[in-house]
């Protein structure tokens, strides 16, 4: 029976162990592969070994204290035995349950516990490696003279180890009481009847002396303990949210501080009561001693610091709070970047010319008259060509084209699987065959056709550019690619649809991991649960594996200690479609720094933009470049791993030219500014001068305006450039007070602007312009007439735009059509036992917003006409302009190349529109097929007979 029992007791193990084996080789076994393929290999081991280590250690730790102090009091139970009044054990009375089988099962639920211990302890394994490597900040905090660097790095392990050493130490006090508990060597005993009385006398607590010293001695480590979380809280002061801003105030630094001292010293000296107890019992003293120390707690930590706050403070807080107000105005501005903002005045004059736009011909031929909102929707009707073909967002840069520096709009043509038809979704389409995007769309942000469309520089399939090369437009690395692929299979990769066609290819590049023997096979199948990939006859020995393909996770899986960007952004470079994506350091730890949560979704008070991720739409190869190396933390994890991080200086210029200042971090910073730009302490406590960010109209409703990228020419600056900008109103006031701006260019790249406004005098604001748009009654009107046909009037966003020493006012109007497709059949499915079921296809709207107007507001004077440039003619009294956002079209142009591009986009158009009914559309759009078509006859000679 013994022998069977130990067989038994051995499967269960190897079992145990082959689960964990498996494990391991479908998790981490293809993550090694991923990252060796990537060149991170070191990277890999270093996060795995500080996991398991960190983990280990944890769990060890945990099994030791309670394990010991198990064993000692189970041992000394047993010990005892029935002459102690116990059972002999902790045997399960009136169950067919040996001891033995008891002390197995408690064993594993010590494991047990010990490794979900573990498994939530690795997930601090980059705070504890920072504790390992710290670098200096060089800034001290006001209070205790200490570098930044132990609040940002020390302290946190500081406060990790000792929570979790006082879970353990509680967990293992809560297992002793209850093994002596069941040992009747801790027990209450009821108090036995008096002679001569009708009552009891009150129960005791019969406690062993083995127990209590046991106790007592467990008691000290707690007690030691809270005295060290005292001496941490002495420095956790620095964060407090108690006074009138946040850090340590007038009554943490005066009160709370000595409080926290004083209780550290009464905490020692029950700890001396305690420990004399384990020798010379003194019930009465212990009791006397923790009731005492209690009640210091509460006075200590709540009574008096209360009283100070109410009686001394409150009646002249800011002459006692002045001092600590100035340190959080420093610390805040300093953990935001916000003291390296240079302030400047903008006059703010209303006395621009014509003369002055003609110096400003490059600011004006870049105002941006496509919303990515309404462009985003525009771009899926006209350029995505098949119904698994998709744009997931806008991005805004800037290319030289011809000769010009330009501003423009584009998105990546993704692929979705999940869009393709029901009885296509197979195994072998989702993963085999439509492996990849194509393409993209990309447009100059003030052109416009004469059909209200984007005037496309890229567009269809293949690409059709102008001014732009893109050599591998193939995208297996972008924001909709969720799933994995297989390449270089037996199956050709579904490149791109041509007419009534498909093209077909295979991929050539390096990505992916190789599935070239039979054990990869195995893991992978396991990784993904599909057994297909194991059975599959379509793969070779070349055959690979893509997966962690969206760009957010991918980077992040690599470096899951940085916070990143939202918002990744498309880069066409040297023929190559690239995406990068910002990282930033942060944390929540620096001294005296307001936080903030609501923005990167996590709780900060200290941000640097340190990193640029690079990736490879077609290989999915990752760089990351260090572009702020000053930064302490960045420093502390290029340290930690040495492979993983490049100079920015090694980043190519085609790539460096298209780095833009990041949104998420502008909008962090704008945010703190808003009341941070106040740096005297009466007008901060005040909160006198308080900004907000503006409200705008979006179609009919209002929202805060959002950071927009612009290209202008700064004051008293000799050339354009790509700036993130954002204007300020004073709170619960319309009127513009400043405007932020964010510098991209080389070698100004990270400087911060502010200019500030004039204050005795009227600046309009967003919402002031929206209201006087809304009171020219010859605008107003033919907007409620275009709302009124059956369209939706969309009013895109407003930019103020400064020119020279003025504010010039933009604003899109689109229409859309909003008439909706009949629902209708969309095709029958046959179940078993059931009647074949109707899929119907819910109404959607088939309009494609069109740029119909431009608003244009300067000064007294509001305008709206069909392009740009009549908007600012009829302002400026000027026929005669530059060429900045008048409508095109490829009629006026001379390329035959042109001239077919553009009847093919006709046809489509007429196509489109017939297809919704639009039939006075549709005559329009074959009028202007007509005319490309005589416009092409003429200049290819070629003479067709007319028809008779």
């Amino acid at each position: 029976m013994k022998i069977q029992a130990g067989l038994f007791r051995a499967g269960i193990v190897l079992v145990f162990v082959l689960i964990a084996l498996g494990w391991l080789g479908s998790s981490l076994y293809p993550d090694w592969l991923w990252f060796q393929h990537l060149g991170f290999s070191s990277v890999f081991l270093t996060t795995v070994s500080s996991k398991l280590l960190v983990g280990l250690g944890a769990g060890l730790v945990f099994l030791l204290i309670v394990w010991v102090n198990y064993s000692v009091a189970r041992r000394y139970v047993k010990r005892a035995g029935p002459s102690a009044g116990g059972r002999g054990g902790i045997s399960v009375e009136g169950l067919p349950i040996s001891e033995r089988t008891v002390s197995w099962a408690i064993s594993a639920f010590l494991i047990i516990v010990a490794l979900m211990v573990g498994s939530a302890a690795s997930a601090k394994w980059s705070m504890i490696l920072l504790y390992f490597h710290p670098k200096a900040f060089g800034i001290s905090d006001p209070i205790f003279g200490r570098d930044v660097a132990f609040y940002v790095f020390s302290l946190p392990f500081y406060l990790f180890v000792k929570a979790w050493l006082m879970g353990f130490v509680v967990f293992a006090a809560m297992v002793v009481l209850l093994v002596y508990s069941r040992g009747n060597l801790f027990r209450m005993e009821l108090g036995a009847p008096q002679a001569d009385r009708e009552i009891q006398s009150p129960p005791k607590l019969k406690v062993d002396p083995i127990v209590r010293n046991h106790l007592s001695a467990l008691g000290i480590v707690i007690i030691g303990l809270l005295v060290w979380g005292y001496w941490l809280k002495v420095f956790q002061l620095l964060y407090s949210t108690k006074g009138p801003a946040f850090g340590a105030s007038y009554t943490d630094i005066h009160v709370q501080m000595v409080s926290y001292r004083i209780l550290m010293v009464v905490l020692v000296a029950l700890v001396i009561l305690l420990a004399i107890n384990m020798f010379r019992p003194r019930r009465g003293a212990i009791l006397l001693g923790l009731a005492s120390t209690l009640g210091a707690m509460v006075l200590a930590s709540a009574v008096v610091p209360s009283l100070v706050q109410k009686i001394v403070v409150k009646p002249n807080e800011l002459d006692k709070e002045r001092r600590y107000i100035a340190y959080n105005i420093e610390y805040t501005r300093r953990a935001y970047n916000l003291d390296k903002i240079s302030e400047k005045n903008f006059v703010a004059n209303q006395d621009l010319t014509a003369e002055d736009l003609a110096r400003n011909t490059m600011t004006l031929e870049n105002i941006r008259i496509w919303d990515d909102r309404p462009l985003k929707e525009t771009y899926g009707q006209i350029q995505s060509i098949r119904s698994y073909y998709g744009f997931s967002g806008i991005d805004v840069d800037r290319y030289l084209l011809d000769g010009r520096y330009r501003q423009v709009t584009l998105s990546a043509r993704e692929i979705s699987v999940d869009q393709l038809p029901s009885q296509a979704r197979t195994w072998v389409n989702r993963h085999l065959v439509y492996t990849h995007g194509y393409g993209l769309a990309l447009n100059p942000v003030n052109k416009v056709t004469q059909e209200g469309l984007p005037d496309l520089w890229v567009k269809d399939l293949p690409p059709v550019t102008r001014g732009i090369e893109i050599r591998r437009p193939e995208i297996y690395y972008g924001e909709k690619t969720d799933n994995y692929v297989i390449v270089r299979t037996k199956e050709k990769e579904f490149d791109y649809p041509k007419g009534d066609l498909n093209v077909y290819a295979t991929y050539r590049g390096d990505g992916g991991v190789q599935l070239n023997s039979f054990v990869r096979r195995l893991v992978f199948a396991i990784s993904f649960r599909s057994t297909d990939i194991l059975f599959t006859g379509y793969l070779t020995p070349e055959s690979r594996i893509m997966f962690y393909r969206t760009i957010s996770r991918r980077v992040k899986k690599i470096a899951p200690f940085l916070s990143f960007d939202r918002d990744p952004y498309l880069v066409i470079a040297e023929g190559h479609i690239f995406w990068i994506l910002d990282g930033y350091t942060t944390s929540p730890m620096y001294p005296y720094s307001s936080r903030m949560s609501e923005k990167l979704g996590l709780e900060i008070n200290y941000i640097r933009n340190s990193v640029k991720t690079v990736v490879n739409a077609y290989t999915g190869k990752v760089t990351f470049y260090v572009i702020d190396g000053t930064d302490p933390i960045i420093q502390s994890f290029m340290e930690i791993f040495p492979s993983l991080f490049r100079p920015i200086d090694r980043m190519p210029e085609s790539l460096r030219s298209h780095l833009r200042y990041p949104r998420d971090l502008f909008d962090i910073q704008a945010s703190m500014y808003r009341s941070y730009h106040m740096q005297d302490v009466q007008v901060f406590y005040n909160q006198e001068d308080l900004w907000q960010v503006p409200m705008e109209m979006y179609a009919d409703s209002q929202q805060q305006m959002k950071p927009y990228y612009i290209i202008i020419k700064l004051p008293d600056e000799k050339k354009e450039e790509f700036l993130l900008m954002l204007p300020f109103t004073p709170s619960e006031k319309d009127n513009m007070i400043a405007w932020l701006a964010a510098r991209s260019d080389m070698p100004h790249y990270g400087d911060l602007l502010v200019y500030k406004l004039p204050k005795e005098k009227l600046i309009f604001g967003p919402m002031q312009v929206e209201a006087r748009v809304d009171q020219q009654t010859h605008i107003s009107r033919e907007l409620t007439l275009w709302g009124q046909k059956g369209s939706r009037v969309i009013r895109g966003n407003l930019l103020a735009i400064p020119i020279e020493k003025s504010f010039l006012y933009v604003e899109p109007v689109y229409l859309q059509a909003s008439q909706e497709s009949q629902p209708g059949v969309a095709g029958t499915r046959k179940t078993v036992g059931m009647t074949a079921a109707r899929s119907v296809t819910p109404p959607r709207s088939m309009g494609i917003p069109e740029l119909k107007r431009v608003i244009v507001a300067y000064g007294n004077e509001v305008v709206m006409r069909e392009d740009l440039a009549s908007a600012l003619a009829a302002i400026f009294k000027k026929a005669e302009l530059p060429e900045v956002g008048r409508q095109t079209t490829r009629e006026e142009e001379g390329s035959i190349r042109e001239l077919v591009v553009s009847a093919l986009d006709q046809y489509r158009r007429a196509q489109r529109l017939l297809r919704t009914g639009d039939w006075a559309g549709y005559g329009e759009a074959l009028d202007r097929l007509k005319r490309l078509l005589e416009k092409l006859e003429s200049k290819t000679g070629v003479t067709v007979p007319s028809e008779k």
